[in-house]
């Protein structure tokens, strides 16, 4: 009886494993969000992360369509408010000057100004920060530095939004 018994659960765990394997994959999950490539990792972070959005220039403004090429370089569109004014910087000059361990600490410690998001960074894996990293380190060169952080009531340079919004 106990054969039997072991046999049955036996046959039925092969043909949970046999169902698992002929499921076809959740198309809709991103590419790369599993990969265990970390460059393609890095990308996929890079992207539900909304990296883009501020550290390549005009990236929101073409509704994505900027190439490969060009992201991560930084922007000179400003973030103005009582802290000053800021620039998204050019995360491929940042990351060149680091090693992926001192990256790593970067990431985790960072705490900057608006609009940055860093409180959601430091969040970040280990594993998905070296995979950013590499992913960063492989796009091609650095560019240029984006404008300097401009302290409140000096002059920025133009454009700059306003953020938040200024109450009503």
């Amino acid at each position: 009886m106990l054969v039997l018994a072991a046999a049955l659960l036996s046959l039925a765990a092969a043909v949970d494993v046999a169902r698992a394997a002929d499921t076809p994959a959740d198309k809709t999950q991103p590419a790369g969000a599993s990969s265990l490539n970390p460059r393609d990792r890095g990308k996929y972070m890079l992207i539900v992360g909304s990296c883009n959005d501020c550290h390549t220039a005009d990236f929101a403004a073409k509704n994505g369509n900027v190439p490969e090429r060009d992201w991560l370089k930084g922007s000179a569109l400003g973030f103005a408010g009582p802290w000053g004014t800021t620039y998204a910087p050019n995360l491929r000059l940042t990351l060149a000057k680091l090693t992926e361990p001192q990256w790593v600490r970067y990431a985790k410690d960072l705490k900057t100004r608006p609009p940055m998001p860093w409180f959601n960074l430091s969040q970040w894996t280990e594993h998905d920060l070296r995979a950013f990293y590499r992913y960063v380190r492989s796009l091609g060169p650095p560019g240029d530095p984006a404008p300097a952080f401009v302290p409140f009531g000096a002059p920025a340079p133009q454009p700059s939004v306003q953020w938040p919004a200024p109450p009503k």
